[in-house]
């Protein structure tokens, strides 16, 4: 793959009891932008960034507004950071973690252990000493960035391509062996236990025999006690390397074995429909895996993309939302980019009625996600009312694409109709939804009846 190679915001649940509606009322915007609508499904939506872009407006501004996630493209790869051993530089690494800090964004820390991109000086030495450079390499970057990294890139692309299974050669594995990712991860976690510790790689986003090679390290791991917490998918696509049948499928035998997965570098060459229908069957492969918790995509424009001349992102080189960004955003349930919302053909005189439906759409221990789909029956409405009622202790953490009210004992929420989405065509749908807070109660929601106007 060319050089420089590159390779989480989840939603964060803030409890609201009945006095503290006017917090939640300020949190249930629309889902109108990838991070926003990836939220809302208990993920997070991210992109690849490099520090020298960020004084460019656009730029910043398309990220600030757009992701709520960051992963470093380059800037924390060990030539970045270590280009004479033991003498370490962050300075553009640090400026990116300022700026997601800022934004309230995940940070993904890559990477810490990869045959790429390495200084001259680490692949020179000796067994001995490259395990002492290794080790104190991964302590110092992440004693550097602790508490400030969701994620972390331990080990990327150690096994080759082909139908051997192998790992490639690199100075890691020709000196230390295979036990070098074992170390690699072992010594993260002692660094920092809150961290999530991941491998990464390409060309394993189907079942093949990297991917079963990755798999197998995997399920060895977890049957030994390895710290290891999650695996990323590069899902790098274009028309010979397209997304795959089994893409889904692969991703939950993964998620089976007790870890997360990520999409971390995703980018779709191509354009118009064909790329915006693999963006929305990447997105749908992942929202139907319980534990991918977020995507990813490398880098934010086509112009600086490291494929730029295949177009593979979500923004075209002004900025421009594509038709693949449409795809995500509504794979996602986001409320599309015209400011217009779902229904349109809303009558002005509009007074049908309406009916709802509910769906519990992910579940995780303490929490889960619920989402409320509205429909107008043979008239047009203008707005719609829907009434809750939850289960004590449980509470909602956030709501979106609709404005909420509580009763006086804090259990009962009244949703009204966002500004863009209460008028419905007849037989129009809209949805809004929720997350929830168990507290200890597995309780599902009682639906109230749909009040059209």
């Amino acid at each position: 793959m060319p050089m420089p190679r590159r390779a989480a915001q989840v939603f964060t649940a803030v409890l609201l009891a009945a006095s503290t509606v006017t917090a939640l009322s300020h949190t249930a915007a629309a889902a109108d932008t990838l991070g926003s609508a990836a939220a809302g499904k208990g993920r997070y939506f991210g992109a690849a960034v490099a520090a020298n872009h960020l004084g460019e407006s656009a730029y910043a501004g398309t990220l600030d507004r757009e992701f709520n996630q960051v992963t470093p493209e380059n800037e924390m790869k060990w030539d970045a950071t270590e280009g004479s051993r033991n003498t370490f530089t962050f300075g553009n690494a640090d400026q990116i973690v300022s700026h997601a800090q800022t934004q309230n964004m995940k940070v993904r820390g890559h990477t810490l252990v990869w045959h790429s991109q390495l200084p001259s000086w680490v692949s020179g030495l000796g067994a001995t000493d490259l395990r002492s450079a290794m080790n104190n390499h991964i302590t110092q970057v992440m004693q550097h960035y602790k508490g400030k990294i969701y994620a972390w890139d331990v080990v990327n692309e150690a096994y080759q391509d082909g139908s051997s299974g192998a790992l490639r050669s690199s100075p890691f594995a020709d000196k230390l062996g295979s036990g070098f990712i074992e170390e690699a991860f072992r010594t993260a976690r002692s660094v920092d236990a809150s961290a999530k510790l991941c491998y990464n790689d390409y060309n394993t986003d189907g079942v093949n025999a990297k991917s079963n090679a990755v798999y197998a390290m995997v399920k060895d791991f977890k049957s030994r006690g390895v710290p290891i917490d999650c695996v990323g998918f590069q899902s790098h696509f274009n028309s010979a390397s397209p997304v795959p049948s089994d893409y889904q499928a692969n991703l939950q035998r993964f998620t089976d074995l007790g870890v997360d997965v990520q999409i971390t570098e995703l980018d779709i060459e191509g354009s118009g429909t064909a790329q915006a229908n693999n963006y929305s069957n990447v997105v749908k492969a992942c929202l139907a895996v319980t534990r991918c918790t977020g995507l990813t995509v490398w880098g934010i424009t086509d112009k600086y993309s490291w494929r730029s001349s295949g177009t593979p992102l979500l923004f075209d080189s002004n900025y421009g939302k594509k038709p693949a960004y449409d795809a995500a955003l509504a794979a996602l349930g986001g409320s599309g980019t015209g400011g217009g919302g779902d229904g349109g053909g809303g009558n002005p005189g509009g007074n049908g009625s309406c009916t709802v439906s509910f769906t519990r759409t992910s579940d995780w221990n303490d929490g889960y996600n619920g989402e409320v789909v509205v429909k107008a029956g043979s008239a047009p409405i203008n707005g719609w009312t829907v009434t809750l009622t939850f289960t004590p202790p449980q509470k909602v953490a956030s709501l979106w694409n609709g404005t909420p009210s509580w009763d006086s004992s804090g259990n009962v929420m009244t949703v009204r109709a966002a500004s863009y989405n209460g008028s419905l065509a007849a037989g129009a749908s809209t949805s809004f939804g929720f997350t929830a807070v168990k507290n200890g109660n597995n309780s599902t929601p009682t639906l109230g009846t749909c009040t059209a106007s």
